[in-house]
């Protein structure tokens, strides 16, 4: 959940009736915009600041200012900027988050906030505005539903008003409303990323996806076991089938396009616990695989925000949803499986189960004829160890697609890297007794599991994100991030035309 407040948009006006005033200053001799006009305000109080050192020069550090005299606002909050030919997309994302965390552990009620206004590479106003406001929505975020008591930190913000020109106000307010249903998706995928696995079962995950659907006008599927295996699911049914909870097929259809135009299909890991099966998983940081199921998560919340955009374009979300379990009838190492596809898969380590259930959903997604296929998954520790915790791995065969999804992480802030998918890989999956292996050994691990599911996405442009290291955050800032709904939702936006630019 997140403090509740108002994000509204002003036509500029230089006086304004807040208690807390919001400016940046970069590192150069000279200050510049809102800041300079203030500092002759304040009699050149900020340029003897910078002087003094007061002002730390690295971007993300913060000053505040309490009754000044020369301007009738109770706080000015100083933000450094660092260098201005430093200034881009990832710099000024480091600054909005500075900036909220300072906010949030003030006093500060109504706010007005200017950072807009500073020019910043790539980015126009309208991606600015939406860019603050969920930054914003992410640092006021707190999970709270499993408290006994609840623990806002006594914030007491009301309001956040951006001043704009008269001629941007339309622009801006678009801003503010997709960046607000952007973060609304985002709290969305963050609530079910962070509840237990107790809680958070394959059927809740049924219930929440089935609520969604209610709420914004969309169509809502789900198969259970029988139906499932009916489908001949052999692949994710041998995941499922040691754990008492049932294993549930989620398929929502957002039909925001043209009646019959070929839907983007989103396919999302819905691994609700992982436990590694047979092939068991050391205790110490066990508690942390109930985010196995944050792929499934970003894909119900992106339709959460593309709803709330009311994006015109189709969009089809399918989630395989169950729990990966020990017990005696779980999959052994060694054991052979048969997938809904046709394709016989020898599991070499149960701990390799979301391409187990992923193969099956991307034969099951042929049937919409998709445009494009997005799969998203905590799929791999080896890709954690490849790009840390800042990148999500793309993978894709097709060059458009591809291009597209990393024009998406850039425009969003959303960091994507692209990995190789070179048919060199495919060698370490083969197996002496089934059609393919399902790990391909310690080389490459996060490229061979890409490569494992490109076998099963052969009719459709396909992709496939592992977000094991992006979906959530460790040590004392614990839970999920939400991402990538940002990638996912500009993806869409960019596929339909219609973004806040």
């Amino acid at each position: 959940m997140t403090v509740s407040f108002k994000v509204q948009i002003r036509r500029h006006s230089f006086f304004t009736s807040c208690d807390c005033l919001i400016l940046g200053v970069f590192d150069q001799p000279e200050l510049t915009g809102i800041a300079a006009d203030i500092d002759a305000m304040l009699g050149g109080k900020l340029t003897r600041l910078k002087a003094s050192g007061d002002i730390d020069v690295n971007a993300g550090k913060t000053l505040w200012l309490h009754e000044v005299d020369g301007i009738d606002v109770a706080r000015v909050l100083v933000v450094s900027l660092g260098k201005a030919d430093e200034f881009n997309a990832r710099r000024y994302k480091e600054v909005l988050r500075s900036t909220w965390r300072a906010v949030s552990c003030s006093r500060a009620v109504k706010v007005d906030c200017r950072l807009p206004l500073l020019s910043v590479r790539n980015l126009d106003l309208s991606e600015r505005i939406r860019l603050a406001v969920v930054e914003l929505r992410y640092e006021s975020y707190r999970f709270v539903q499993m408290k006994s008591k609840l623990d806002l930190e006594q914030c007491v913000l009301e309001s956040v008003v951006f001043d704009v020109d008269a001629d941007d106000s339309g622009n801006a307010q678009t801003a503010v409303q997709h960046g607000l249903a952007l973060a609304n998706g985002m709290d969305f995928a963050r609530d079910l990323g962070n509840l237990p696995g107790n809680v958070c079962t394959p059927s809740y995950l049924a219930q929440a996806a089935t609520q969604l659907a209610k709420d914004w006008t969309m169509k809502a599927e789900v198969l259970g076991h029988e139906e499932i295996e009916a489908l001949k699911m052999g692949s994710f049914l041998s995941v499922a089938r040691a754990s008492t909870e049932a294993p549930q097929l989620i398929v929502l259809q957002y039909e925001g396009g043209k009646t019959g135009a070929a839907p983007v299909v989103l396919i999302g890991k819905g691994i609700t616990f992982d436990s590694g099966g047979i092939s068991l998983k050391p205790g110490a940081g066990m508690d942390e695989m109930k985010y196995d199921m944050c792929g499934a998560a970003a894909v119900l919340g992106t339709l959460r925000a593309i709803a709330e955009i009311r994006l015109p374009l189709n969009v089809v979300a399918i989630v395989p949803a169950c729990e990966n379990m020990p017990g005696g009838n779980a999959n052994k190492p060694g054991d052979i499986v048969t997938s809904m596809k046709g394709l016989t898969i020898e599991v070499l380590n149960t701990d390799a189960e979301g391409r187990l259930i992923l193969c099956d959903a991307l034969t099951y997604a042929e049937r919409f004829k998709p445009a494009a296929v997005i799969d998203v998954a905590t799929l791999t520790g080896a890709c954690v160890i490849a790009l840390g915790d800042h990148h999500s791995g793309l993978y894709a065969k097709d060059e458009a697609l591809a291009a597209e999804l990393l024009q998406a992480s850039s425009q969003s802030s959303d960091a994507a890297w692209r990995l190789p998918l070179d048919d060199e890989y495919q060698e370490q999956l083969k197996s002496n007794f089934a059609d393919v292996a399902n790990i391909g050994g310690r080389k490459a691990g996060s490229v061979t599991a890409a490569c494992f599911l490109s076998r099963f996405a052969e009719e459709y442009p396909w992709a496939h994100l592992d977000i094991a290291g992006t979906a959530w955050t460790e040590g004392a800032s614990k839970g999920a991030t939400g991402r990538p709904v940002p990638l996912l939702t500009r993806f869409l936006e960019n596929r339909a035309g219609m973004h806040c630019v």
